[in-house]
């Protein structure tokens, strides 16, 4: 039994008896009688009041509040509610020495006085009212929480992971025809499965407001031709042997294009599924593909674009005018003269005076495993044989960054470098309006039309600056953090390459072998591979 107090009335006196816990009980804290008292508008010696609390540990104790006699106090309680209105809580006080005591059904009516309406836990109010634990806080009442529903998924029942890499040979080359990308799927296959939400049921707080329970994400199976839906909206499968693949959400089947070359005789290519080139793709033609590209011959000075993957089994020479856009992975023997843009990452043997960006990888470690001269960008990290020249060929490459992202930055930045110029053009010519209009100058119709005009302007350009800023700060926040990239050369890297690692570059300055670069401490660091 926890220790407890009362107020006791003597003859001429007031006076509060404290009364020590038993066995595993616990003592009076001097922060309820201080409530009790403060609540009950009883004075008291602070130092006095501790030190009996203090001895009422062990021992009974009585402290005198004042030289009157005054009316008996009722059994009392505090009532806490949580700040989620979800849970009440009491804690009583004993009556004063031959005072009232409470009734359970007096509690109950009170709570309700007070708004507590619903969750009464009725079997711990007559407990305490069975034991009276007093200075103890009791749980009288507690909602219902709501039950949280299940959102909708689908189950793809195929890859769709596009970071599968191409496989290398034991002699340092790369299979380019075993890559493990495309998924290949028969007639009748089960493509996806949609299992449906299920909804939450909605809970009470103690005033019996209603708690709805968090919306559940309904989904639809989103699918192109050749796949057939099932009855009950819950399976697709597949109507004819091909390849799937999900791009964007949707499924694809698609019977794959096969043509020898591309050139005069076929002219530009744009299919909704894979195309698969046996030859080579002539100067000035276009190949477009929802799917994957892959060429089985060279690729002269035509652009190529893809929603997935681009293979070149035998590489490209761009010409200075070939192009090449993945929204998966690039993957090419080599790239001489060329653009490439990949959603992934690229993987070639060579490259040579190209301009390269990757959201993920840069490898070029295979048996000749080199990047000479052009620019080379990615997200993730670069993996090289040979970095840079002997003869001194400008060779820059990046990591740390997403090129999107940082070219972005780099247009907002200069957009805002316009607005700013052109917003001090404007202010000397607001200003001295302004201070016109201070002295009482009055101006002709013309003029305030041009001044509205002129303030108008002022203020798109200044929200301008102010979402570019915005912008700006969101693109940094989804950044790569460049710590956690790397340049890393297998074999030689010679001087003149400028190595950048987020917003931080270096030049090097003599031939190096096995190592790798990686930003610390705010420099670009030359370290161990």
């Amino acid at each position: 039994m926890n220790g407890y107090f009362r107020l006791v009335n003597r003859e001429g006196a007031s006076m509060l008896k404290l009364f020590p816990p038993k066995g595993a009980g616990k003592p009076i804290d001097l922060t309820d009688v201080v409530e009790y008292l403060t609540m009950k508008d009883y004075a008291c010696e602070l130092p006095i009041l501790k030190r009996a609390v203090e001895n009422a540990a062990r021992e009974e104790q009585e402290v005198c509040l004042g030289n009157e006699t005054r009316l008996l106090e009722r059994e009392c309680y505090k009532l806490r509610v949580g700040p989620d209105k979800m849970r009440a809580f009491v804690k009583f006080y004993a009556a004063s020495e031959g005072g009232e005591n409470m009734t359970a059904e007096e509690l109950i009516n009170d709570l309700k006085l007070r708004g507590i309406k619903c969750g009464i836990r009725t079997e711990n109010i007559a407990g305490f009212f069975k034991k009276r634990e007093y200075l103890e806080e009791i749980l009288v009442a507690e909602g219902r929480e709501p039950v949280q529903g299940k959102h909708a998924y689908i189950e793809y029942k195929f890859n769709t992971d596009k970071k599968a890499k191409p496989t290398l040979n034991g002699d340092g080359s790369v299979d380019f025809f075993h890559l493990n990308i495309l998924n290949h799927c028969n007639k009748g296959d089960v493509l996806a499965v949609l299992h449906p939400e299920e909804p939450g049921k909605p809970g009470e707080d103690l005033s019996g407001n209603r708690i709805a329970p968090a919306e559940v994400r309904k989904e639809t199976l989103k699918f192109g031709h050749n796949i057939e839906l099932s009855e009950d909206r819950s399976t697709i499968t597949a109507k004819v042997d091909g390849h799937v693949e999900l791009v964007e959400g949707t499924v694809f089947v698609s019977d794959e294009l096969l043509v020898e070359n591309v050139d005069n005789s076929t002219g530009n290519i744009d299919y909704e599924g894979n195309v698969q080139i046996g030859g080579n793709v002539a100067t000035n033609f276009q190949v477009k593909a929802k799917g994957d590209i892959v060429v089985k011959g060279v690729v002269e000075g035509a652009q190529l674009t893809a929603g997935g993957n681009i293979i070149i089994a035998r590489g490209m020479n761009g010409m200075g005018r070939g192009i090449l856009k993945a929204g998966g992975n690039i993957v090419a023997k080599f790239l001489e003269n060329a653009t490439a843009e990949a959603e992934g990452y690229v993987a070639s043997e060579s490259i040579l005076h190209s301009r390269v960006t990757a959201g993920g990888e840069v490898n070029v470690d295979g048996r000749r495993g080199f990047i000479t001269g052009g620019k080379v960008c990615a997200t993730g990290s670069i993996h090289v044989k040979t970095l840079g020249s002997e003869m001194g060929a400008d060779t820059i490459v990046e990591v740390g960054a997403d090129p999107k992202r940082k070219a972005r930055i780099n247009q907002l930045q200069k957009q805002i470098g316009e607005d700013t110029k052109f917003l001090q053009t404007l202010q000397p010519t607001l200003l001295s309006a302004k201070k016109k209009l201070a002295r009482g100058v009055k101006l002709n119709p013309e003029q305030i039309q041009q001044i509205q005009s002129m303030a108008a302007l002022n203020k798109q350009k200044t929200d301008a600056i102010e979402s570019a800023n915005n912008e700006i700060e969101e693109l940094q926040k989804h950044m790569t953090c460049a710590s956690e990239t790397a340049v890393c050369v297998k074999g030689e890297v010679y001087p003149g390459t400028r190595i950048c690692i987020g917003d931080v570059s270096m030049v090097v300055q003599k031939t190096a072998r096995f190592c790798r670069f990686i930003r610390e401490r705010g420099d670009v660091k030359m370290a161990p591979l």
